[in-house]
């Protein structure tokens, strides 16, 4: 036996993120579009900030797009193998989105090494100059919060990021 569905009008107060049904006969039938959750949205942003971080760090250390160097182990993999991993241990807001503490990392270094974080330091005060680690410490310790249209602003900041660094 076949379900029937009865739609009902939706009320004018949420008529923004409804969509007429189509096909139907009747244009004032609406029909919910479910809208993506804020992890879904901070999922993707993080997604895009990946890529912008593993196709920066493919380009200055071997100069392509298809391998890169590990920014602990220096050994060279893939691209699809690297890891946008962090100086900064665990994902919170206020280091989350940081670029210059976010780096390519292998997966054995980023997972297994648990990120190794001497190897790490060093590489860091070597890239950005001696106290640039406490700085970044100083910085993961503030509290961010992100909106919704904040993340969807960062995502596609990042895919901009991700075309302009491909185009050279």
């Amino acid at each position: 036996m076949k379900r029937k569905t009865i739609h009902k009008p939706i009320p004018e107060r949420t008529k923004s993120k409804s969509k007429p049904l189509k096909g139907r006969g009747n244009d004032n039938l609406l029909r919910k579009v479910r809208q993506p959750s804020k992890s879904t949205i901070k999922r993707r942003a993080w997604d895009m900030f990946s890529r912008v971080i593993r196709t920066r760090d493919c380009l200055k250390t071997t100069g392509t797009l298809e391998r890169g160097r590990c920014i602990t182990c220096g050994d060279e993999f893939s691209f699809t193998y690297l890891q946008a991993g962090h100086f900064i241990p665990g994902r919170h807001n206020a280091n989350l989105f940081s670029e210059k503490g976010c780096h390519s990392q292998c997966k054995r270094c980023n997972i297994w090494g648990h990120g190794k974080p001497l190897e790490y330091r060093r590489a860091i005060i070597d890239f950005y100059g001696e106290g640039y680690d406490e700085i970044l410490e100083r910085e993961a310790r503030e509290i961010r919060k992100y909106s919704v249209e904040d993340l969807i602003a960062l995502a596609e900041e990042y895919k901009n990021k991700t075309n302009n660094l491909i185009k050279g």
